[in-house]
């Protein structure tokens, strides 16, 4: 016999499922060059993009989260200025947006049937009371490795990730790494393909 929850417990149960983070996967796409013998090796250097910010806090964080993952590919990482074989150029944006509701809040419905004792007439008025949807931060992470010498670009990398603003994941310092880490799981990728990452 399965007893029911006490009223203790089940606040207990609610106030749990209310601490776990609800996140959707890190849509990723990469591209490369042919040859990618050269990906993987050497030094490499984390700069800004062309038109992009490098002195921010949080360009910081995701440079340093990208430099980790170029180093656990086999990269040397130098810090930025210095003169790498290849560089790679991170762009950033995020930012804040309020989902609509779905529908309208209020709906009205008219029903009706005839038979052989009469006919009726329905009208029905439904009320969504459902809350409005949490705020939500949308992050975009680009990298473009290049061969220092020549400009050429031999991989590039987007991903982005949508998370509420309430959620930890929102926070700069994991969200990098989250990122990051999707990002060029599986590096160089299968070029022009669009991952889902979890």
């Amino acid at each position: 016999m399965i007893k029911p929850l006490s009223a203790l417990s089940f606040v207990a149960a609610l106030t749990l499922a209310g601490c776990v983070a609800p996140t959707g996967p890190v849509e990723v796409t990469r591209f490369h060059a042919p040859d990618i013998s050269t990906l993987g090796k050497g030094t490499i250097t984390v700069e800004p993009a062309p038109g992009h910010d490098g002195s921010s806090l949080e360009w910081k964080a995701y440079q340093a989260a990208v430099e980790r993952q170029l180093g656990l590919l086999g990269y040397s990482a130098l810090p930025a200025g210095t003169a790498s074989s290849q560089v790679a150029q991170l762009r950033l944006s995020r930012e804040s947006f309020q989902p609509e509701r779905s529908g309208s809040p209020v709906s009205v419905g008219v029903g009706g049937s005839t038979g052989s004792y009469g006919s009726g007439l329905g009208v029905g008025i439904g009320i969504n009371l459902s809350p409005r949807p949490s705020e939500q931060v949308r992050t975009d992470l680009g990298v473009i490795i290049r061969d220092r010498a020549s400009g050429a670009a031999l991989w590039e990398g987007r991903a982005n990730f949508t998370v509420r603003t309430g959620s930890p994941l929102a926070a700069t310092s994991l969200g990098a790494a989250k990122m990051a880490e999707a990002l060029f799981k599986g590096f160089p990728g299968q070029s022009g393909e669009t991952i889902a990452v979890k």
